[in-house]
C-alpha cells in the first residue's frame, strides 16, 4: 500500500516541477561588465575566432612538406618592373668607361621625373683623421640642375651688392627675427666673418640641415659678391662620410652624356687635388654611377 501510495504522489508532483521549468525566467544580465550580455558574446566569439586558428594552423602543418623552407624573393624581385628592365641593361661583371657608365646611366633611368645622375666614391683614407677629412667645393662648369635659394646675413650695403649678384634673401638683423621663428627659406646661407657670432645660437637649427656657413665650404667670405654668384652658377660641396664614401650629384638625366661627362670629370679632377699626402696604399677604391632610383653601374678605376 505504501508504494502505490508513493507512485501515485510523483505523478502528481511530476507534471508540478515540468511546469516550473517551462514557466523560469530568462537568464538575467547584468547592463555593464563583465556579466553583459554583449561582454558574454563576446567572449564566446573570440574563443570560436582562437578555436579556428588553431585548426587552421594544424590543417597548414600537415599540408605542409617537412623540412620546407619558407619562400622569399630576392632583392630584385622586390623592384618594380620598371627597374627590373634597366637592371638587365647593365652588365655586373664588367666595369665600364665614366663616359660610357654615364651614357648608361642615361638610358636606364626608370622613373618620368628628371632624375638625377650622381657618383658614389669609395675612398681608401681615415675620415677620423684631420688630415684625411676630405671636404671641398667646387663650381661645376653645366651646373647641377637645382635651383638654388641663396640667404646672405651682412651688413646692410654688402646685402645690397648680394641683391645685385642674385641673392634671393639678403637681410641684416630682420633675418635673425626669421629664424628664431624657425623659418629656414633658403638652400645656402652665406655671411661674413664679423656677423658669424651672431648665428651662433642658432647652431642647432642649421647644422643639422648642413646650413650653418663654413670657411671651408667658402659661405664664411668678405666677397659676399662671388660666393652668391659661384652658389647660383652650380658651385657644390662634397665631403666623405663616416664610411670613407664621398656622394656628389653630376646634373640631371636631361643634361645629356656630354654635360655630365663634362661636370664628372671636373668633380674627379677636383677629388685627384684633394688626396692628402699622408696617405698610403689606394687612394680611390671604387666608382659608382648611378641616377635617381636607377641601377648602379661600377666605373673602371680612374686614378689607380
Amino acid at each position: 500500500m505504501a508504494e502505490e501510495e508513493a507512485k501515485k504522489l510523483d505523478a502528481v508532483e511530476a507534471p508540478v516541477e515540468v511546469a516550473a521549468e517551462e514557466t523560469a525566467e530568462p537568464e538575467k544580465f547584468a547592463k555593464s561588465g563583465k556579466k553583459s550580455k554583449k561582454h558574454i558574446e563576446e567572449v564566446k566569439a573570440e574563443e570560436e575566432r582562437q578555436a579556428r586558428k588553431v585548426e587552421r594552423a594544424a590543417k597548414e602543418a600537415e599540408e605542409k612538406p617537412k623540412g620546407a623552407k619558407p619562400i622569399t624573393r630576392s632583392r630584385l624581385e622586390r623592384r618594380g618592373k620598371k627597374y627590373q628592365e634597366s637592371y638587365k641593361l647593365v652588365d655586373k661583371t664588367k666595369t665600364y668607361s665614366l663616359k660610357d657608365a654615364i651614357d648608361l646611366a642615361v638610358k636606364t633611368s626608370p622613373v618620368k621625373f628628371d632624375a638625377s645622375v650622381e657618383a658614389h666614391v669609395r675612398l681608401g683614407v681615415d675620415p677620423r683623421q684631420a688630415d684625411q677629412n676630405i671636404r671641398t667645393t667646387l663650381v661645376l662648369p653645366n651646373g647641377n640642375g637645382k635651383t638654388v635659394r641663396v640667404a646672405v646675413f651682412a651688413p646692410l650695403d654688402v646685402c645690397k651688392a648680394a641683391k645685385a649678384a642674385g641673392a634671393d634673401i639678403a637681410e641684416d638683423e630682420e633675418f635673425l627675427k626669421q629664424l628664431e621663428k624657425g623659418e629656414i627659406n633658403f638652400d645656402v646661407l652665406i655671411s661674413t666673418p664679423q656677423y658669424m657670432p651672431k648665428l651662433g645660437k642658432f647652431a642647432r637649427l642649421l647644422g643639422p640641415k648642413g646650413l650653418m656657413p663654413n670657411p671651408k665650404a667658402g659661405t664664411v667670405t668678405m666677397d659676399v659678391e662671388k660666393a652668391v654668384k659661384d652658389s647660383k652658377a652650380g658651385k657644390v660641396e662634397y665631403r666623405v662620410d663616416k664610411q670613407s664614401i664621398v656622394h656628389i650629384g653630376l646634373g640631371k638625366v636631361s643634361f645629356g652624356t656630354d654635360k655630365l661627362l663634362e661636370n664628372a670629370n671636373a668633380f674627379f679632377d677636383s677629388l685627384k687635388s684633394q688626396k692628402p699626402a699622408s696617405l698610403k696604399g689606394t687612394y680611390v677604391k671604387s666608382v659608382f654611377v648611378t641616377t635617381t632610383m636607377g641601377p648602379s653601374i661600377a666605373v673602371e678605376n680612374l686614378y689607380n
